[in-house]
């Protein structure tokens, strides 16, 4: 079959499985099966070899399947860096990457920050902090051995100098740091029926549902900042407001909520005292 054929019967199977952009997805996943970019798909009509027609079977059955995209292809784009992922992290989403924008904006007076990712994941705040802010010196935490592994790939992958630590929260970390971030899980149990069958049928539900980390790490990391260090935490949609308030009961100073590029508050920060 042509690759023409080959789009148009894939995007045909992938929009009967529901899957929410079928053109686009079959275009990436023909793409990652021939070895080539999206636009050069269209560079010629020919027909694809059949090795590569039976692995591009066999991916668009995957994602019908409701498998997210980022696993089929086994790998994401994540601000500058491209990151293995698998179903052993979460995939990178935007509004990530508006939490790293926001720690530059914080570190940007700071010549050689000391950060701190709790809940380090594929790698994804980590390493974008050490590829945009090379005088800084990241460590990262998760209590999951799997998504250190990951991580670990992506260290590899990269070639950013990121330390990487086993263990819950702050793993017995004391600082102090600049800079704590983290995304940590925020999706309530009663959520989950809510959310596509990419998230809650093939995501980690360990990263997903909120089990009070918030909290905890509002809690703790403010004995763990530098005087004026911040904390940044990416939150759910909805509840910026609360986590806001969190931070100034506990007494973190200039509390700011920032905006994603879809208008909704997405990002929480507030300084240590000092």
């Amino acid at each position: 079959m042509t690759v023409r054929d080959l789009l148009v019967a894939a995007t045909d199977e992938l929009e009967q499985a529901g899957v929410p952009s079928p053109r686009v997805d079959a275009e990436w996943l023909l793409a990652h099966a021939l070895g080539v970019s999206r636009t050069e798909l269209y560079v010629d009509g020919d027909e694809a070899p059949a090795d590569r027609e039976r692995v591009f079977r066999e991916l668009v059955a995957r994602r019908a399947g409701r498998e997210p995209l980022a696993y089929v292809l086994g790998e994401w784009g994540f601000r500058r860096l491209s990151l293995r992922v698998d179903p052993r992290v979460l995939i990178p989403r935007p509004e990530t990457e508006l939490l790293v924008e926001r720690c530059l904006e914080l570190l940007a007076d700071r010549a050689e920050p000391s950060v701190l990712d709790v809940g380090v994941g594929s790698g994804a705040i980590a390493l974008a902090i050490a590829d945009e802010h090379p005088g800084a010196t990241v460590v990262a935490t998760d209590s999951s051995a799997d998504a250190l592994a990951v991580a670990a790939e992506n260290v590899a992958r990269t070639g950013l100098g990121v330390e990487l630590i086993e263990g819950a929260l702050f793993a017995g970390l004391d600082g102090p740091f600049d800079l704590i971030v983290s995304n940590p899980p925020y999706v309530t149990p009663d959520e989950i029926g809510a959310l596509p069958p990419e998230v809650a049928e093939h995501e980690p539900r360990a990263a997903l549902i909120e089990s009070g980390a918030t909290q905890a790490m509002a809690e703790q990391a403010l004995p763990r900042l530098v005087p004026g260090g911040s904390l940044a935490l990416e939150v759910a949609d909805g509840r910026a407001s609360t986590v806001a308030s969190l931070l100034e009961a506990l007494g973190y100073e200039d509390v700011t909520i920032n905006e994603d590029l879809a208008h909704r508050e997405r990002v929480v920060d507030g300084r240590a005292p000092g």
